[in-house]
C-alpha cells in the first residue's frame, strides 16, 4: 500500500490518501491512528504532493555504508550511531532545494527512510518490523564546508529545504532486493544495493528503543553510499529506490 499526503488547489491543507496506480483514494483519518476509505477518487496529476509525514522526531544515521565512509576519509564505526535533524529542513517531492548564496559545496545523499508506525520501547531485533509502517526516500543535502566548521551541523545539514523526503510511504517494500540509484541531470552518478549497510534497520530500531521511545510518525534516515559532486544552480537530482518510486528536486541558488 502507498500512503500519500497531498493538498488540492494549493490550499496547504494536507490530507492522507491511498495511491492506487495514478489515482488517490482519500481517507478519513491517517495511517497512524486509523482510517476509513471514502468513495472519492482524485487524479495524482491534479494534486500537490506534500511531505509524506511531519515526524515527531527526525532521526538520522551518519555512517552506515563502507564506501561512503572511505570516500569521506572517516573511521568505520563499531556500533550504531544516531543523530537528529530539524523539521524546518523538510521539503516535498518536486519542490526546489534552495542553496544559500554563500554555500559553496552542496552535496546530495540518497537514503532509505524508515517510518515508524506504532509506539515502541525495548524492541528486540527480530520484532522490529512490527513497529514499522513503511518506507520512503530522503535526500540528505549537506554543505560540506559548513559541515567541517559547524560543531552541531546546524547549517550544514538543517538549512531550510535541505531535507527533501517523499514522494509517498510504501508499506510493502522489500529492502533485501532494493537498489538505490541517483541521477544528476538524467545521468546515473550513484548506484548501490540499499541493504548493504553496516547496521540494518532492525539493529538500529532495537538499539534506539533501549534508551528512547519511538512514536508513530518518527522517521529514521538510514545513510548513503557513494559520493556526490558539487551541485550547481539548476541541477536536477532524482533518487530512485526499488519499489518506492522516485524523489525529484531541482537545486536553485538563492539570489
Amino acid at each position: 500500500m502507498k500512503w500519500i499526503r497531498y493538498s488540492v488547489d494549493g490550499d496547504g491543507d494536507a490530507c492522507y490518501g491511498i495511491l492506487e496506480d495514478d489515482r488517490i483514494v482519500p481517507v478519513r483519518g491517517d495511517p497512524f491512528g486509523g482510517y476509513e476509505r471514502t468513495a472519492q477518487r482524485l487524479a495524482l496529476a491534479d494534486v500537490r504532493i506534500e511531505i509524506p509525514v511531519i515526524p515527531p522526531t527526525f532521526y538520522c544515521v551518519g555512517l552506515n555504508y563502507v564506501k561512503h565512509i572511505a570516500t569521506e576519509g572517516l573511521k568505520i564505526p563499531d556500533k550504531p550511531d544516531v543523530g537528529y535533524r530539524a523539521n524546518n529542513a523538510l521539503l516535498a517531492h518536486g519542490r526546489d532545494v534552495i542553496m544559500p548564496a554563500d554555500a559553496t559545496r552542496v552535496h546530495y545523499e540518497g537514503e532509505l527512510v524508515v517510518v515508524i508506525g506504532r509506539q515502541a520501547r525495548n524492541i528486540r531485533e527480530e520484532d522490529a518490523a512490527q513497529c514499522i509502517l513503511g518506507y520512503t526516500i530522503g535526500n540528505d543535502v549537506s554543505e560540506r564546508n559548513w559541515q567541517a566548521s559547524d560543531r552541531t551541523f546546524w547549517r550544514a545539514k538543517n538549512a531550510d529545504t535541505f531535507k527533501p523526503m517523499g514522494p509517498w510511504i510504501e508499506t510493502e517494500a522489500d529492502i533485501s532486493s532494493m537498489e538505490t540509484i541517483v541521477r544528476l541531470n538524467g545521468e546515473i552518478t550513484t548506484q548501490f544495493a540499499t541493504h548493504d549497510m553496516l547496521f540494518g534497520v532492525a539493529r538500529f530500531i532495537s538499539t534506539m528503543s533501549r534508551y528512547l521511545t519511538l512514536y508513530p510518525g518518527d522517521v529514521l534516515w538510514m545513510g548513503t553510499d557513494g559520493h556526490s559532486p558539487d551541485l550547481r544552480d539548476g541541477d536536477l537530482v532524482e533518487i530512485s529506490l526499488t519499489g518506492l518510486g522516485t524523489l525529484s528536486n531541482r537545486f536553485v541558488r538563492a539570489r
